[in-house]
This record gives structure tokens, sequence and C-alpha cells, in this order.
């Protein structure tokens, strides 16, 4: 039987679910295509930084990093215990499911431990704009799988938890995951390895 915070949380936001097409489709769309949108985000990061600048594009491989580590420890999480997702224990017509999604286990929630990951690790080390738009696209996924009908809101609480936590552990290695960011700098022509003009003759 599932615990009263979950069954209200999850009613309060999957009640509007099916009501509302535009916000359905909005939420639906993030539920299901973050991963995408956080590629997209990240490509324009890496492209419209200035050429010289190397922290910032370290950043960069930080965060991912830590939203790929958070997905390695939802992995672990899962097969300690399984929990299944609200269309799995529901009765049929008391929820509304808007995208569809294979039965595993639903603790944690992989997109919101990926998305705050990410976002977490970006903290004061990232330019403003990705800070902001990945935080907020954060909150959004977390939002929008309870909404969708395929989590628990202690499934994405616990998402955000091991986000936090992947974040800071990637940053506790920082320094020497600055290797990776070197090659991916001379791999672009970016930082010390960006070519320099040379003098007319």
């Amino acid at each position: 039987m599932m615990n009263s915070f979950d069954q209200f949380g999850f009613r309060a936001l999957n009640q509007w679910a099916g009501h509302i097409p535009l916000l359905d489709r909005m939420m639906a769309f993030t539920a299901q295509y973050a991963l995408e949108i956080y590629f997209f985000l990240f490509v324009v990061a890496w492209f419209t930084l200035p050429k010289p600048e190397v922290g910032k594009r370290h950043a960069l491989l930080v965060m991912g990093l830590s939203g790929v580590f958070a997905l390695l420890v939802n992995l672990l999480l899962a097969h300690i215990w399984f929990r299944p997702r609200p269309f799995m224990t529901l009765a049929h017509g008391t929820f509304t499911q808007l995208i569809p999604h294979p039965a595993d286990a639903s603790f944690p929630s992989d997109h919101t431990s990926g998305s705050f990951g990410f976002a977490a690790a970006s903290y004061k080390k990232s330019a403003r704009w990705v800070q902001t738009s990945f935080t907020f696209l954060a909150i959004l996924v977390g939002i929008a799988r309870i909404y969708s009908g395929v989590h628990w809101p202690t499934d994405v609480l616990a998402g955000v938890v091991v986000g936090l936590i992947s974040s800071r552990l990637m940053w506790h290695a920082g320094a020497k995951l600055q290797p990776l960011t070197n090659l991916a700098l001379r791999l672009f022509h970016f930082g010390p390895f960006a070519p320099t003009a040379q003098p007319r003759g």
C-alpha cells in the first residue's frame, strides 16, 4: 500500500492531466524528451561560450558526468529495492497516464536524478543562463514525471537527492577530470588549443 504522502502528492498533480491539452502536451514532452532538451542546451552552451573560456567548459563536462553518475546510482538502488510505478498499482480509471512507459522500477526517478545532477553541478560554476535554464528544466521535469502518471512524488524527491549528491562528488573529483576537458578543448580547438592569428608579413 502506497503511503499517504505519495498518494496525495500524486493525485494533486495527476488530477490535472487530460483536462488542458496545451499543458498536457508540454508536460508530456518534457517528461519524455528531457534528455534531448538537455543535449541541445549542452551543445548551445559549449559553442556559445567565448573560445578562450576553459573554466565554464570544464563545468559543462562535470555537469554531464554528474548526471551520468546519478543514473548509475539509480541503477544500483533499483536493484536493491523494486518499487512499482503508479500505473502498475492504481486501479484503472483512477489516474491519467500521458506517456508510455515500461513497467520497471519507479524509485528513484532517473529523469529527475539526471536533471538535478546536471543542474546542481552548474551552481556558481557555469554561465548564469546555464544555471537558470538547467535548474528550471530540472524542476519542470520532476513535476512532469508525476503529472504524466509515471512516478510517485518520493521517486522525484529521491531523484533530487541523488542528483545533488552526485554533483558534489563530481566536483570533488573536478581537478582529476581536467584531462577530459582538455581533450574536448583540443578536439574543438578551444581554450589554449584555439588557433592564434598569424601576423601579416
